[in-house]
Parts: structure tokens; sequence; C-alpha cells
């Protein structure tokens, strides 16, 4: 969650008058709670004449240009309104950073939790639910994948175009760049990277059919529901594109823990017993997706590669003195445990 306090970036005067422009409630904004989740956003819960919406809009100082991030994710949760996957609800957006300073979207609350944060009381003692938890991740990004994102009114929302035979040398060239950091030790300290990049590239898929890619999708960005062990939303979008919607899958086999717990992210559910093997979770992607999936150990090693070397980064900033180096540390483990899990699938 951003550091930041909303009162810095949300003026709730300026904001109820452009809510009175879009004909959303009348009077004053009342009960404002920042919420938290694990990202960088501001995300801002409040009332209004008896509703209740959430306001998001980047931080201050933003990786990249927030305002065209915010915009990106209102855009792609604006045209999942009529899908079937499970997303927070667009309200109305506002492209403008003249209203509160960034642009910013409302949308509504989700009723769920994240498994990641904690698991309630029904879902920590049922292993059966957990188990079905799994598999709703999974069908969360089948569902995505079937949309058709130009009818959606995506066609020009990403670069489908080279999207799989681009991945191994951008990834490459963000590595390189650390070099940058002064004090670390280098790639050279990533044992099997170039064996899993050279086997990527001969072995890329030729083709591809485009979808909409969440771009980070895995346990800890979806939000499960009260009752049972569905997903009530997919929850943030900042790096969704157009791309080939495999990879989402290919996500939850490089950051699904082991069978005991142990993870190569941040992503630890406990109790993890009941949740299903990273195998089954293959085979039920594939035998419910409509598209080739004869590759899909392609995309979890992909998703391996790239999550490493962003890892990486952080590790690269703690030799450097920029991040604490308990946290650079921790997350260079994780890059290994990455690269041994894809040098795995490789054999």
């Amino acid at each position: 969650m951003s550091e930041e306090k909303w009162q810095d970036l949300v003026d709730l005067g300026r904001l109820a008058g452009w809510m009175d422009s879009q004909s959303l409630g009348e009077g004053p904004i009342t009960d404002p709670i920042q919420l938290t989740g694990g990202t960088q956003n501001i995300l801002l819960r409040f009332e209004r004449a008896g509703r209740v919406y959430v306001l998001r809009r980047s931080p201050s100082s933003p990786r990249g240009d927030g305002n065209v991030t915010n915009r990106r994710e209102a855009r792609v949760l604006g045209a999942l309104a009529d899908s079937d996957v499970p997303h927070p609800r667009l309200i109305a957006a506002c492209a403008s950073p003249e209203v509160i300073g960034g642009a910013f979207y409302l949308m509504e609350p989700v009723d769920g939790f994240n498994a990641v944060v904690g698991l309630p009381a029904l879902h920590a003692g049922d292993a059966g639910i957990r188990c079905r938890m799994g598999f709703a991740l999974v069908d969360g990004a089948l569902a995505l994948a079937r949309v058709d994102h130009v009818a959606a009114g995506l066609s020009d929302f990403g670069k489908a175009d080279g999207f799989l035979t681009r991945q191994v040398p951008r990834w490459r060239a963000w590595l390189d760049s650390y070099n940058d950091y002064e004090g670390w030790p280098g790639p050279g300290f990533i044992a099997g990277l170039d064996d899993v990049a050279d086997w990527l590239t001969r072995h890329c898929p030729a083709s591809f059919q485009p979808g909409i890619l969440h771009g980070d999708y895995h346990l800890a960005n979806v939000m499960f529901r009260h009752d049972g062990p569905q997903l009530a939303a997919i929850v943030d979008w900042e790096l969704a594109t157009i791309g080939d919607p495999l990879l989402d899958m290919g996500w939850i086999m490089a950051t699904w823990p082991d069978p005991d717990g142990s993870t190569t992210a941040n992503t630890i559910v406990q109790p993890w017993d009941g949740f299903p093997a990273i195998e089954d979770l293959m085979a039920h992607y594939q035998a419910h997706s409509h598209r080739d999936t004869s590759n899909l150990r392609w995309y979890g090693v992909l998703g391996c590669y790239k999550l490493g070397i962003i890892l990486e980064g952080s590790y690269a900033r703690a030799c450097a003195g920029k991040a604490p180096v308990a946290t650079g540390e921790k997350l260079h483990n994780h890059c290994i445990k990455l690269f041994q899990r894809a040098q795995r699938w490789i054999d």
C-alpha cells in the first residue's frame, strides 16, 4: 500500500464538485477510509447520498506515468462490464489531472478478501474449500482469456504483433540495466539464467491468439468471496495489455507455492494444505481453454524468467543502498528459486 495519506492526494470538495457534474449523488462526501491492499496506488472508500464508492488514483510519485496507467485501468474495467470476468465494477472515470491532481476513477466496492492477507474461518477450516479456491483462480484467468478484446473495444490497447518473441530480449535488457547500481554482483550470480533464456528462445510458440492479458495474475491480486471459494474480483489491472493470455496462467505457475507452502514469491497463504498442486491447475486450464495449450510449460518458464528478473531489481537497489538489505536478499533468494523451478520444467 502507498505510504502517502489520502488527504494529501484527494480534495473531497473538488471531488464532490466533479461528482455533481457526473450526477453521482449529492451532498457531502462522508466516512472516507483509506484501504489497504498491497498496491502503491491510493484506494479511498467513501459514501455519498447512501452509495458507497472506491476511488483509485496513483501516488504523487508513481512508477512511470501514473495518469496514463490510471486511464488504462479504467478503460479495461469499462470494457469488461458485460463479461463474466469477476472485476471491480467501474462507475465513472476522470482522465484529467485537474480535478484532484491526477487521473482517477470510481468503482463499486468489492465484498471479498485477499487470501494472502489472511483466510476467514470458513476457508481456513475447510481444505475442500481451499482446493476449490485454487481452481477458481484458474477459472478467472480462463474467463479473461475468453473475452473478445476487439468486440470489447480494446483492439488498440496493446501491440500483439511479436509479443512473445519480444519477451526474452526485453527482460534481458531490463536485467542488464541493473549494472547501473553500484555493488550489484551482476547476472552471473543467477544460476541457469542463460540456459533458461536460450530454451525460451528456441521453443517460443510460432503463433498465438491475442487477447486481454492481466499481466500480474496471482493469488495476491484477486479477492475471494466470503461465502465460498469463488472469486469476488480480479484487482490491480495496471499491467493489463493485449498479448497472449496464456502468460497469465504462466504467472500462476511461476508464483504458485510448493506442496509444503514454500513459495518463489510473496504469495504465502496459511494454511496451505488442501490447495491443488500446480500440475492439477495446469490440467484444469488445458481442459477448459479454447486456445492451444500444448506449450503451456513454456509460459510457466517465461513467468519464472520474467518475475525472477523483476525481483532481482530490488536486490540490485539494495546493493546500492537504495532499498533495505534484508528485503533485497530475500527477493534475490526468490529469484534463484524461480530459475531453479524453470530449470526443472526445462529438464
